[in-house]
């Protein structure tokens, strides 16, 4: 698995904390300075300093901070180190960088120097979400993009001394932009032999913002990069939807992966003080270790980890932010003055003198703040790719109650049991009522500031489905938002945005809770020996549906026809499987000479020096939506090019009337004459 980098990655210190990597408003200073006295109470050790929208991070590296700005740098690195926490300063070059030119390099050096000077001795070098094309200067310079990074980052660690924190974040950082996989990245391979064993790499996992990171994963790209990697983890980040926000636990990322990773850092939401959850249960996953023993795990965590419970480690980290709502002793009180403005700190919430006379109004009384009420905001805003169990509840319930409608509407045997579930949804909505009500009284207004636009979005939605619900049981009037052609604007999702992505044919298929789904969700995967059955099936049926009139058994066979029965090059295959199983294959064979020769079909040599690869695309009818078989073909054309060959062709009957068309829109394959060519039968082909 990993070499001696990776070893060394055990022995030594683990890197456990907070990346501020994200897009939008970066942290102020006080809220930075907060984050070390967390992080240094929860056990972790590092902060890494990478906002984005920090100019002189990214879009303006070159220049050098102001005094002001050292002034500020200095006092946060020096809060850091009085917290036991490693301040690690990135600085992002890659948008404009001409990486063969001295001067560029020294203007890098120069960069941190300054900030090495206010006391920083961890760097990271970044170079995510770039163009990978190099200027002509450094394509002259340099074999390839990996080669001209790993060389300006070897010579900045050295220059620097060799820090033993050192920090490196490739182009491609997850699996999802490897071409064409891990295992056979040219990109990261580079990376990974060129890079000097001292510099740590940041992944983030099978995609940028990943669902489950598996040990097998890990050791795959250890593997590759001869080093144990710092995941950088996006499974708290928000910045890429402004509706979105993330208050689950750390999760589906086993404690079995401690010892083979070098650190875990998230980059958590935008917002500062909603992160208490994401940080806190990283700490505690971070303290746990897989010698420990079973431990009590709930049925319903889903890892079943014996060293690391995801609810345990929600309720403990509820538990304790609750505390910080209810405090007035807390960041939001000790703010500047200049901040003290804008978010005012609730510190005197005393009695009133005022006594209501007989049948006057009650004085209006704020309920405290629960435990009941952050879990139910947890699960509410949990995760990106699985809402929490109330949420789901109430998704499944209001699914149930709008499909069941005429039991609400005649008596039936469905009759009471559709009332006692509108019942129980009300109830349902009436508690996140009550939560917004309870956190809007909350003593600490800083954190009430960073959630309110989302707990206003979230009542607003779930009073208008509470209203439809009263409809359709015949305990209200029709809502006049719901049914009215002219609604007010919160009655319904606005914004270009939203109205754009209703438009796309994919728009809802990535729907936490889809019932009936409006798209398809396809899975591409590498074929394996055990899909040659299904393949042969998938072959055999679209046979049998030509559009010709000819019968499949007297029709000139195709060269391609071989590769269902298994003749291909293991590495350039693909299979297509969408809720009900295998629907589509893209398959290769790199020589294509073979395959020729088994149908005794006498093609020039001229073609298969040109396109000496051979290809074939199948789809079941049911796979109405083209975007599947574009992305299998992207990738299977990439995989054959990793095996140096020049170009592809497929053969094609022309009464074929989908693939043609499929074919020809994709705009890469041309039609090629080839001599003696059954009448029916068409070639087409593309250069790599």
């Amino acid at each position: 698995m990993a070499t001696s980098s990776g070893a060394r990655s055990q022995e030594g210190r683990f890197i456990s904390g907070v990346v501020e990597g994200f897009y939008g408003r970066p942290w102020t200073m006080e809220q930075r300075t907060e984050l070390f006295k967390r992080e240094q109470k929860w056990g972790l050790n590092t902060y890494l300093y990478a906002p984005k929208d920090d100019y002189k991070h990214r879009m303006y590296w070159r220049d050098m901070y102001t005094a002001e700005e050292a002034e500020q740098l200095v006092a946060l690195i020096s809060a850091a180190k009085q917290h036991g926490v490693d301040f690690i300063y990135a600085i992002s070059p890659g948008l404009d960088i001409t990486f063969s030119s001295p001067k560029e390099v020294a203007a890098l050096k120069r960069k941190l120097d300054q900030v090495k000077k206010f006391g920083c001795r961890s760097f990271s070098l970044l170079f995510d979400d770039i163009d990978a094309e190099m200027c002509p200067a450094d394509k002259k310079a340099f074999d390839s993009f990996a080669h001209a990074q790993v060389a300006v980052t070897n010579e900045v660690y050295q220059h620097l001394g060799e820090p033993d924190t050192f920090l490196f974040c490739p182009t491609d950082y997850c699996a999802t932009f490897c071409t064409p996989n891990v295992s056979q990245s040219s990109y990261l391979r580079i990376v990974g032999e060129k890079l000097l064993p001292g510099v740590d790499i940041l992944w983030t996992g099978p995609k940028v913002v990943s669902h489950k990171i598996s040990v097998e994963s890990i050791e795959e790209v250890s593997s590759v990069l001869k080093r144990a990697p710092v995941i950088w983890d996006n499974i708290h980040a928000n910045d890429y939807d402004p509706q979105r926000l993330f208050i689950g636990p750390y999760k589906d990322r086993p404690t079995e992966l401690i010892p083979k990773l070098r650190g875990v850092l998230t980059n958590p939401n935008c917002e500062f003080y909603p992160n208490f959850v994401a940080i806190h249960t990283l700490a505690t996953w971070c303290k746990a270790t897989v010698d420990e023993g079973p431990k009590d795990v709930e049925m319903g965590d889903e890892e079943q980890d014996p060293g690391y419970s995801p609810h345990k480690a929600l309720t403990l980290a509820l538990s304790d932010w609750l505390q910080e709502f209810l405090s007035t002793d807390q960041p939001g009180a000790r703010l500047k003055k200049d901040l003290l403005d804008e978010e005012p700190m609730q510190t005197d919430m005393g009695e009133s003198s005022y006594v209501p006379g007989p049948g006057e109004n009650p004085l209006y009384t704020a309920e405290p703040l629960t435990l009941d009420d952050l879990k139910l905001l947890s699960d509410l805003f949990y995760l990106p790719y699985e809402h929490g169990s109330t949420a789901r509840t109430m998704l499944q319930e209001l699914d149930w109650l709008t499909n069941n409608t005429r039991a609400a509407a005649a008596e039936t045997d469905q009759t009471v049991e559709w009332c006692s579930r509108a019942k129980q949804f009300d109830d349902m909505c009436e508690a996140v009522v009550q939560m917004f009500n309870r956190l809007s009284n909350a003593p600490n207004r800083s954190i009430l500031y960073d959630l309110y636009n989302y707990i206003c979005d979230i009542k607003s939605g779930v009073g208008l489905a509470r209203a439809y619900v009263k409809t359709l049981g015949g305990r209200g009037q029709p809502s006049a938002q719901l049914m009215n052609d002219d609604p007010e604007p919160w009655g319904f999702r606005g914004g270009l945005s939203g109205e754009f992505q209703r438009m796309l044919p994919g728009h809802g298929n990535r729907d936490l809770f889809r019932h009936p789904p409006m798209t398809a969700v396809y899975c591409i995967r590498p074929y394996c020996p055990e899909d040659k059955v299904g393949v042969q099936m998938i072959f055999r049926e679209m046979q049998k549906a030509g559009e010709g009139k000819v019968p499949p058994m007297t029709q000139p066979p195709l060269i391609c026809d071989s590769l269902s029965a298994g003749d291909i090059s293991p590495q350039c295959a693909l299979v297509l499987e969408d809720d009900i199983g295998m629907c589509g294959y893209a398959l290769a064979l790199t020589d294509a000479k073979s395959a020729a020769v088994k149908i005794q079909r006498a093609t020039s040599d001229s073609v298969f020096e040109e396109f000496p690869s051979l290809i074939t695309v199948q789809m079941l009818p049911r796979v109405t939506d083209p975007c599947p078989a574009k992305r299998m073909i992207g990738q299977l054309l990439s995989s054959i090019r990793s095996t140096g060959s020049r170009g592809a062709f497929c053969e094609l009957r022309h009464s074929d009337r989908r693939m043609l068309n499929f074919y020809t829109k994709l705009g890469s394959f041309k039609p090629v004459k080839v001599a003696g060519l059954p009448q029916e039968i068409l070639t087409m082909a593309t250069s790599l």
